[in-house]
């Protein structure tokens, strides 16, 4: 198995998943580039979010090799592994804050667990990071069930952004949001990858933050990567799934506004 360039932020290789008899992947190979923004779409039970969790470390493939920023993610020792950990930043699709704390230690969770910073150090990185994500300083003293749906994903852009990643993974960022909320997040998301040079792959089934953020879109489909090209160039295959999915009724509706 050849090694992914370096220039590759993302690199899935001969990737095979199953779960008892059945088969979730088979063979999927996929590599975005540093800098990319890359959508990540696939019908209900194909796989995508389990794909995220392989990329992330919390589950392991039945086959294959999985590569982030040029090196594996699995072998090399402990030490290793975590080093490369702290190289990426994930947003779960309903934030996954830890209810028992509050912004402030959400976010200074990452940050605590280096132990290499000091309270006064910590404190700055966390109103930098709240900053970023336009909250405010009193924010910080709010619990998880006092947010609003749209503080709960800045919450946790910001805990994902702690470490100063390199690659941000995005579940359905927008999943739960009001259309207002949901293009202000993707505004956002957008205008910090560009500012910070990320790379950046999002699961989503929605075409309005698909068609705003992704610079080329990766359908899993029939077990494997079906198509991984722009989305003008995606659209203009004639296959059941891609018209299905980005050209039905109301989706035709969202990619022609």
């Amino acid at each position: 198995m050849s090694a992914p360039p370096v220039s590759a932020a993302v690199s899935i290789l001969d990737l095979s998943t199953r779960f008892g008899d059945v088969w979730i992947h088979r063979h999927v190979n996929l590599e975005i580039s540093r800098g990319e923004m890359v959508a990540l779409v696939g019908g209900s039970g194909s796989g995508k979010t389990t794909l995220l969790r392989q990329m992330i470390g919390l589950l392991a493939p039945t086959e294959g090799d999985i590569r982030l920023l040029g090196e594996p993610l699995y072998g090399g020792g402990l030490e290793r592994e975590r080093a490369l950990r702290r190289r990426f930043g994930v947003l779960f699709q309903h934030g996954a804050l830890f209810s028992a704390f509050s912004v402030y230690d959400n976010i200074a969770f990452p940050l605590r667990e280096l132990r290499a910073l000091d309270a006064g150090d910590i404190h700055d990185l966390v109103m930098l990071k709240l900053a970023m994500v336009e909250l405010l300083p009193r924010h910080a003293r709010l619990m998880p069930a006092e947010l609003s749906g749209g503080m709960v994903k800045r919450v946790a852009l910001a805990r994902a952004l702690a470490l100063e990643p390199e690659l941000l993974l995005l579940d359905e960022p927008t999943a739960g949001l009001d259309p207002d909320r949901s293009g202000n997040f993707v505004r956002l998301i957008r205008v910090l990858g560009e500012e910070l040079g990320l790379t950046v792959v999002i699961i989503t089934h929605d075409l309005d933050t698909l068609t705003a953020l992704a610079s080329r879109v990766a359908v899993l489909a029939e077990q494997h990567i079906l198509a991984f090209d722009s989305l003008d160039k995606i659209t203009g295959m004639d296959h059941p799934f891609i018209h299905n999915f980005f050209l039905g009724g109301r989706r035709q509706h969202a990619l022609s506004t």
